[in-house]
């Protein structure tokens, strides 16, 4: 039976039979992969407090001719507990978990997905950084990744590149005055966009939210949505969404 090494990040558990539970976890070489922890459940288990959701870790996997790999070893590189402690830190950690099953398929191995979703967690993780912006910069970077980025720089229509004063998402981008449809953005929300589309987040987060940070958020979320064809459960079981 072949062995696997790799490191990830678990994205969901769920039971399967009394004691044990499939692992779903992101890894670096081998992409999505599912694996049966075995009496995890129990009180006894050597690991079972390890293979958590929001958990960067290193597995050992044996592999056989079930569709499921069974996990041997596995030992904890990140745990993020500012994240586990603070409900709007996790929230947002959840939800790119969410956007992160739904983009990647098994077996198909992107090490950027890891390494933007490490990223992601390690600044969400520090309690000295306002946590708004961290999962919407992340949904418009997966989109990015995914070829389906927002144009922010002209009107996705015409080529216009001044006054643009509207958001559609179906259409992927910001439209000018002539050819507006969908949602106004205002000046604020655009140069924000362009800001963190542009290399700049480091700065955007380095300090308190900038006007049109709220704006933002929504708008990264529906194009999240609208790229997935589904609602993010994480986002919209926080307060006040």
């Amino acid at each position: 039976m072949p062995q696997l090494r790799d490191d990830g990040v678990v994205l969901r558990t769920y039971r399967l039979g009394e004691a044990d539970r499939i692992v779903v976890a992101l890894t670096r070489e081998h992409g999505k992969v599912r694996a049966v922890a075995k009496g995890v459940r129990r009180t006894s288990s050597k690991f079972g407090s390890r293979l958590e959701p929001l958990t960067h870790v290193s597995l050992l996997l044996w592999r056989g001719r079930s569709e499921l790999d069974i996990v041997n070893q596995v030992e904890v590189s990140e745990r993020f507990f500012a994240i586990r402690e603070d409900f709007t830190r996790m929230s947002a950690g959840l939800s790119m978990l969410e956007v992160i099953d739904q983009v990647t398929q098994e077996g198909q191995s992107d090490p950027r997905v890891l390494d933007t979703l490490l990223k992601a967690l390690r600044v969400l993780d520090n309690v000295d950084q306002d946590p708004t912006l961290v999962a919407p910069a992340f949904f418009l970077r997966i989109l990015e990744l995914e070829g389906a980025g927002p144009v922010v720089d002209v009107c996705v229509n015409c080529g216009e590149e001044a006054d643009l004063v509207a958001f559609d998402l179906n259409e992927g981008g910001v439209l000018c005055r002539s050819c507006r449809q969908g949602r106004p953005i205002s000046p604020e929300a655009l140069e924000l966009m362009r800001r963190i589309l542009g290399g700049g987040l480091g700065g955007v987060l380095a300090s308190a939210p900038p006007e049109g940070a709220g704006e933002v958020a929504a708008l990264a979320t529906e194009a999240m949505e609208v790229h997935l064809d589904r609602r993010l459960k994480s986002v919209h079981s926080a307060p006040g969404i």
